[in-house]
Formats: structure tokens, sequence, C-alpha cells
């Protein structure tokens, strides 16, 4: 008599297709052929391309090729339609918004359809996963759109948005990005994938029974031409893309000085944490899900499994076991885990990059299962005996593709989780939760996941660090991203430059006088500059003030190693910093006069004094932030919290403007500090003295040396070098020169740095609104939401 176990080991799944009769009549509607959807009506479809089913390669419908002029088109659309969409107001564009999710959830099975066929994710991903999710981001931001004049009563819609986005989710992509936009008061000209298309022109025929307004939202189809006509387009205000790392930086360079909001979600190479205490099966489950949901091809995929010493082999056996129960088949079927690839290209870069692991040594597990014979199949695969600098262990895949090391203590899973240019997601499993959320700061990354994988919700942001890109998606930080600060609009046109008063003499120097040349300030110690070279400063009469030394690249290389050996300051308490940034006040206040002077004599200011005490209240005004400027706690429909930490960029170099030299200087530099990074400030080219005669204020405040390093010279050439330098995180540039920002913003497309620029535009650095606040702050900041399970 056989065993319950014998018995259940010879059963196998049975057929259980999701019926795709709605969706091929959805398809036969159209006669399988696709215009534009361009204020509000559909364009002929002339210029086409097949869009396929990856699990079979069989054509589903021709989607057209969008030109430019059809990209001038729908952005002249959303051009017109967007003051009406603000005028609308928050209630009306809720409305809109509430009956999209609600027509969502009514077509769920249509869209969950038509997803898997274009997609070839499994029916029970986009039924279960992708479709209620998208439902709700419109349900979440229908809510932001109705409290938008009580939540962000001093932002303003940016205007008219480009939105690209990739194959791997589709619809839920679309709702990420459309959801926001619209709540916000922009139009959108949207640009899905070009392999996977129909769900967004699903998605556009829902726009139109939900009363969308003409215009408000336009889907162009097509390659990557018509992506870079979107983004090359005078008439947008804003790009928001996901996708690569590479296409990333193309689009960085080319955005760089036209005055666009750009935000980047791009790759990944996300750690996976086991320690030896957690739950091991459980930890199997949550690896699975991060790693072969939608055949890992997720931008978060937990593709690097790290794994404790001591349990190593244990888990790897489990693992293992657990690969060979894996259902790999028709993503129609309901019983099926792993469904096609989205494309043969995708599945040759994958299998190359497998073979040149194999080829170098590394052990290749992949369970015995039969691939369908059409299509694009992949099997589910272990890599095990890969270094660290490896390929395979450092490139993203993008597919269902496992690398897995060891490690031994904490400090060395931190340090090989960080040990990749990348940082958008982890996964830490450990039943310490004291371990768990010692660990979770620790990571370079924006998303952390405790004891749980591949969670997502509206209510919380999601967003890399580093290589994977800036700006945030969800939550309230990602409403920011579409939205401008009305202080923004009261900037001057160009820098604001005081009228002079009478130029105070500068003090003859007598027989015995010392050289008072201002040299560098780094590591809280002043040091020559590499080159020798020093400028002469002169002062609003033409007369010589004082030399200061002429910075170079190795001061700014001196200036970041030493703000990278600071990194105390950043673990410091807010309350420290703030105690920190208030003795600086004090000891400047102490020695105003002396300041006013200063100022009096090489900008001929008619009123120095007023400089040296709107600088003291700034320092004032962000000590007081330090310690305010909190994270929030989300709950999200799921048994747990995300909590959204507001972390230091961490070295930020900044270039400080002209006008209002010790004001603009402390406008920058405190807002920085008191969040926790370090900083290499060059002050004001012809005014550089205002911030060199700080060194002994910042020596008797407590400052740890090199939080705060001042390097003098050429704004450009120092801006560059900045740019240029990767282990450098962000960079600010106001000196007033447009071209100057441009160029910092093309440099730092090679890292994907965050910047923040002026432009040519002045900044008036006695407003509050245009020099302080949490606009300010959210560009010293980076948010990471840490999801933390209970009760489960």
């Amino acid at each position: 008599m056989p065993t319950i176990n014998e018995i259940l080991q010879t059963m196998d799944y049975g057929p259980a297709p999701e019926s795709t009769k709605e969706a091929q009549a959805w398809l036969d509607q159209h006669e399988r052929r696709f215009g534009l959807f361009i204020d509000n009506a559909w364009s002929d479809a002339a210029d086409t391309f097949a869009t396929t089913n990856p699990a079979d390669g069989k054509e589903l419908a021709q989607v057209s090729q969008a030109s430019a002029a059809d990209v001038d088109r729908a952005v002249e659309a959303a051009r017109r339609a967007q003051p009406g969409w603000v005028a609308l107001g928050g209630h009306g564009r809720a409305r809109v918004m509430y009956a999209l999710a609600r027509l969502l959830q009514k077509h769920a099975r249509l869209f969950a359809v038509i997803e898997t066929l274009d997609n070839g994710k499994t029916i029970r991903e986009t039924r279960d996963a992708d479709l209620p999710l998208a439902a709700r981001h419109f349900y979440h931001h229908a809510g932001w759109a109705q409290l938008q004049s009580e939540e962000f009563a001093d932002y303003r819609a940016v205007g008219v948005v480009g939105q690209i986005v990739p194959w791997n989710f589709p619809l839920l992509m679309l709702a990420w990005k459309i959801a926001p936009a619209l709540a916000a008061g922009n139009t959108v000209v949207f640009k899905p994938a070009e392999f996977t298309s129909l769900s967004a022109l699903l998605f556009a025929e829902i726009c139109q029974q939900a009363g969308v307004p003409a215009g408000v939202v336009n889907i162009v189809t097509g390659d990557g031409r018509v992506g870079e006509a979107i983004v090359n387009h005078a008439g947008i205000d804003k790009i928001a893309f996901t996708g690569s790392t590479e296409v990333g930086r193309i689009i960085r360079k080319a955005t760089a000085g036209s005055g666009k909001k750009l935000s980047l979600e791009l790759g990944g190479k996300s750690p996976f944490i086991v320690f030896e205490d957690a739950d091991l099966d459980a930890a199997v489950e949550g690896l699975v899900d991060s790693i072969w949901f939608n055949q890992g091809q997720v931008c978060c995929a937990g593709s690097r499994l790290l794994v404790q010493e001591s349990i190593e082999e244990r888990f790897l056996a489990k693992l293992r076991a657990r690969m060979d129960k894996l259902h790999l088949g028709s993503p129609i079927e309901k019983s099926v885990d792993i469904g096609a690839l989205v494309d043969p290209i995708q599945r040759q870069r994958i299998e190359g990059l497998v073979e040149a692991a194999r080829a170098e040594g590394c052990t290749i597990y992949q369970p015995v299962c039969e691939l369908p014979a059409t299509g694009s199949w992949f099997p589910p695969t272990l890599i095990t005996g890969a270094s660290t600098s490896a390929g395979i262990a450092q490139t993203e895949i993008f597919g269902p593709v496992l690398v897995a090391m060891s490690f031994r203590t904490p400090v060395e899973a931190v340090q090989l989780a960080n040990n990749t240019v990348y940082g958008l997601a982890a996964c830490v499993w450990s039943e310490s939760i004291s371990l768990a959320l010692d660990v979770a700061p620790q990571i370079k990354a924006g998303v952390v996941w405790i004891n749980t994988a591949n969670q997502f919700d509206a209510a919380c942001g999601f967003g890399g660090y580093r290589e994977s890109g800036f700006g945030r998606e969800g939550g309230k930080e990602g409403m920011y991203e579409y939205m401008t600060a009305l202080s923004e609009d009261a900037r001057p046109a160009a820098p604001k430059v005081e009228a002079a008063g009478k130029a105070r003499p500068a003090e003859a120097p007598g027989p015995f006088a010392i050289d008072r040349t201002a040299k560098m300030y780094i590591g809280g110690k002043q040091a020559r500059p590499d080159g020798a070279y020093t400028r002469a400063i002169t002062g609003a009469n033409g007369a010589f003030v004082g030399d200061v030394g002429e910075g170079g690249r190795k001061d700014i290389r001196n200036a970041v190693e030493a703000a990278h050996k600071a990194s105390g300051w950043a673990k410091a308490t807010s309350h420290n910093r703030a105690q920190v940034l208030y003795y600086i006040a004090e000891n400047l206040a102490i020695r105003a006069d002396e300041f006013a002077a200063r100022l009096a004599a090489m900008t001929g200011a008619k009123n120095p004094e007023k400089e040296v005490q709107a600088s003291i209240e700034r320092l004032f005004y962000y000590a007081a932030w330090a310690d305010k400027y909190d994270g929030l706690a989300h709950q999200p429909p799921m048994h747990g919290i995300t909590v959204a930490l507001n972390e230091p960029v961490g070295v930020i170099g900044i270039i400080c403007p002209n006008e209002s030299p010790l004001l603009g200087f402390i406008s920058l530099v405190a807002p920085a500090l008191a969040l926790g990074n370090r900083v290499i400030a060059v002050p004001s080219e012809a005014y550089p003295l205002a911030a060199t005669d700080l060194y002994q204020v910042l020596d008797t405040s407590d400052l740890p040396g090199g939080a705060l390093n001042i390097v003098t010279g050429s704004a450009d050439e120092l801006a560059k070098t900045l740019a240029s330098h990767s282990d450098v995180d962000a960079v600010w540039r106001h000196d007033g020169s447009a071209e100057g920002c441009a160029e910092v913003e093309r440099l730092s497309a090679e890292s994907l740095k965050r910047t923040w620029v002026g432009g040519g535009k002045g900044r008036d650095w006695y407003d509050t609104k245009q020099a302080g606040g949490r606009a300010v702050l959210a560009h010293a900041s980076q948010v990471k939401n840490v999801w933390i399970p209970y009760g489960v």
C-alpha cells in the first residue's frame, strides 16, 4: 500500500488555463491594429510593427511606430490641456482618478490576460500582483489630488510630463508614473515599451470611459526613437524614466542644461542576506519570490544571495530542492511559477552571461525541466563559486539567475551587500529584529525588506541610490517628483547683486605684516594648494584685499578623502549636529563686526551687517531643522509597517554663489551638514574670503575634521572635477552660470550622481522660501523605505 508521500510524489499539475477568449475578442475588435492615442482620439495605424506572445512567438497585433511629428502633436495636446486640468481642482481630478481605479478593477481579468499574453509573465502574477497594485496607485493618488491644496499648498504642477517605461511591468509602471502625475495636475505623454504596448492601449480606452479630458493622457508607441523624441522635446517639463542604467546615463546627458526635471529608476544587483538565525524555509520562499518572480526580469530582484557561512550548505540544499519543484510552462496556466522571457534577444543575453560564468569555473545548477519548443524560455539557475568581482556577480542579469556566496559576520555581509555600483533594494532575513534593524540602515539601497521580499505599495516610496538612479515612485516623496515649489517661480532671472555703497579701504600692511594668504580647509586643517598658486582678491574699490589659494584636482581629491574619513558625522545624532550648527552661529556672532568689515571691503555692500545677521539666523534655522526633518511610518495593506528614513546623500560638492557670498555659502552648506552629509564647498570665486574667514569659527565649534572642506579657486574647473569624481555623491551649483550648471549635469551622468543646479537664474538668499524649507532639505537627503512585517 503506497504511503501518502509516495502518492503525492506521483501527482502532477492538472491543466488550469485561464481563458483568453475576451482578450482575443478585444484584439479582434481592433482588427489587431492599433494607432496612437493623442488628444483623446485614435490615429490610423500606418507605420506598424508586430507585438508577439513570448510564450509561443506568435503575433498578437500590429502596433504603430510613432514619428517625431506624432510626439509633437502629443506634446501640443498635453500643453493645451494642462491649464484646464489644473483648473478642474483637486476634487475634480480625484473623481476622474477614482473612476480610473474602478475601471481597472472592473476590467482586471482582461488586463491581466492581455498583460500575460504580451509580456510572458504568469497569469498568477498579473492577476494577483500587478492589477491590484495598479488600481491601488490610482486610488491612493486620487486621495493626494483631493488633498493637494492642503498638503502641497506651496507647490504647483510641473506641467507636461514625458514618461518612458520598460517591458517587465507594463501596466504597473504606467500606474506608478501616470497616477502621481495626474494627481499633481500635470498632463502626460506616455511611451510604453516597444515589446509590451497592449495594456497601455487598453488603458487609453478606459481613459475615455472615465472621462479623462482630451489631451491629459497621450500614449505614443514605438521604439527608442520615440523615447528620444520625448526626452529632447523642448515642450516637455519633466522626464520620468524607468529602465537600464545605460539609457539613464544617455537621458541625463540629453537633458543637461534644459531645465527639465528628471527622475530615473534604473537597474540593480540587489543582495538577499540570510543570517544563521533566520527561518530558513521562509527565507527560501522569500528568495523564490525575490529572484524568480517575473522570471527574474525585475530591477530589484534579489539576484545576489549572501548566506552566513555556518548555514550555507543547509540553506543551498533547501534552495535546490525548492528549485526542483518550480513549475515552468505556459504563463496562461494558473499553476505555473515561471513563464517566458520577453524576447529571444533577452534569452540570448542571459545564456551568454551564464556560459561566461561556467567558463570562469563557477558551478551552475539548473533543475531538470523540459523547456517548451517555441517561445523564449530559460530555466531557474543557481550559480556558486563566483568571486565578488566576477562579471556574473556585478552585472545586472535581468533573468532567472541567482548568484550565491557566503559571509561570516554582519560587518562582512554589509560590505558584500554594498560591493556594487547599484543601490536599489535589499532583503535581510533574521529572527533577531535588533540585528535586522542594525544592518538595514547600513545597506546603500533605497528599499530594504526585512523577512519579506518584493513588497510594494502606493503609500511607500520606491527608488534607488547610486547608479540605480534618483527620485522616488509612490508615497509623498513620489508626489514631490511631479511638482515644483512656488518659490522657484519667484527667483530673479539673473543673479541678484546688491547695490554697492562707499567701499571701505583695506588696511595698509605694516612693515612686519604677516602673510595672510587664505589656504584651503581640508580635514579640519588649513592646507596650502597643491599647485602652489594663489590669486589676488580685490575689493569694490579695486584695492587689494588678500590672496587665496588656487585649488585644483589634487586638492579636491584630498578633500573627498577627508570627507569619507569623516563618516562619523553621518552617524552623529541629529541633536549633536544641531548643537554644532548652533555653536558655529554663536561663534560667528561674536565676530560679526569683523565679517561685516570683510564683506564691505570685498563687495562694497551698503549694509554688510544685514548679511552677517542673516547668516547667523540661517545657521539657527538649519540647526532647528536638524532634529525635526523626520521620516514617516507608513501602514501599507500588509501585516507590518514601512519606515521611511531620511538619510544623508553622502559627500556633496557645492559651488557657492557670488552674490551674498557669506549668506549664500551658509545657506547651502548648513542644510547639507544638518542632515549628516559631508561637504566640499567651493566658495564664491569673486569673494572667497567671506568663507575662508570661517576657518577659526569652525575650529572652535566642535565640527569634526572633514565634515566641511573648503577649496577656493575657479568655479568652472573645480565643478568639473567634483562632477567627474566617482566618490562624490551629489553636486550643487548655484553661481548663476547656465553653461556651468549644464556641464555639471552632463558630467554627473557617468556615475549618475544627484545634482541641484540653479541654471542661469539667481536666488534671493535672504528669502527663506527660496533658500530654505523642505524643498532644500530634500536635496540634502534621500529616502530609504524599510519594510518591517509583524503579526504574521
